[in-house]
């Protein structure tokens, strides 16, 4: 079951370089929020800031209806906030298997059995593109399939938010698609989603609703199929009136 997010005010960077100024945002519970932007506008510092990997300088989160302001990454992990960063989201020296039992034994570690293969058999329902590889070392596979794997580890932790950060970087197009897929099925499946993404056909058209961030501010919010659409979107990504 999906969880809501929402931020109010947060004001956060790195030491004394503000990065995001003020930005507010709510993604409704089973919801789904795409966010695009320049290189350079705060996209990833925002979801560190969900992740708890940045704290903000002020502002307040909310998961459904805990304030996780002051909560660090494990503790929001703890919480429902399972977070995919861009790089450096597997182990590559490990199995796909492994990989996902790692996901999985991070919150559960006290779990049975046949818990752990119930809610494998699940996240493969989602990833069958994964399941001819299991036993395969994590750095042997495409990048396409090691997204597959990140994302699939992620489920693994049963959350109620996912955060994505540019899930097709590096990808190509038939990758891109296929992991989109994927995602879609997730967020059909009623899980609340956050992502970032560059492609901003494929990150669009995977959510209900789209906000462009121009540095460290939001510029637009518009249902995602209203944004695509937008013949002056250039010049606001440029900041232009």
């Amino acid at each position: 079951m999906g969880l809501s997010l929402t931020l109010t005010a947060i004001q956060a960077g790195y030491q004394s370089n503000t990065i995001l100024h003020g930005v507010d945002l709510h993604v409704p519970a089973g919801g789904s929020l795409t966010i695009i932007g320049p290189n350079g506008s705060g996209k990833s510092t925002l979801l560190k800031v969900v992740a708890g990997l940045v704290r903000p300088q002020s502002g307040r989160i909310l998961l459904g209806d805990a304030d996780i302001t002051a909560h660090d990454a494990p503790t929001r992990a703890r919480a429902g906030v399972a977070y995919v960063p861009q790089e450096a989201n597997v182990f590559r020296n490990l199995t796909v298997l492994e990989n996902l039992q790692l996901g999985w034994e991070f919150l559960q570690p006290r779990a049975s059995a046949q818990q752990w293969r119930v809610k494998l058999e699940a996240v493969l329902e989602l990833f069958p593109e994964i399941r001819p590889v299991l036993g395969t070392r994590a750095g042997l596979l495409s990048g396409g399939q090691r997204q597959m794997v990140a994302i699939a580890g992620a489920m693994m932790q049963d959350p109620g938010l996912l955060v994505l950060d540019e899930p097709s970087a590096g990808l190509s197009p038939k990758n891109a698609l296929a992991l989109y897929a994927i995602v879609e099925r997730i967020r059909q499946s009623g899980l609340t989603l956050l992502l970032i993404e560059q492609n901003i056909k494929l990150g669009l058209g995977a959510a209900q609703t789209g906000l462009l961030l121009v540095a460290g501010r939001i510029r637009l919010s518009a249902p995602a199929d209203q944004l695509l659409v937008r013949d002056d979107l250039h010049q606001l990504y440029l900041g232009a009136a």
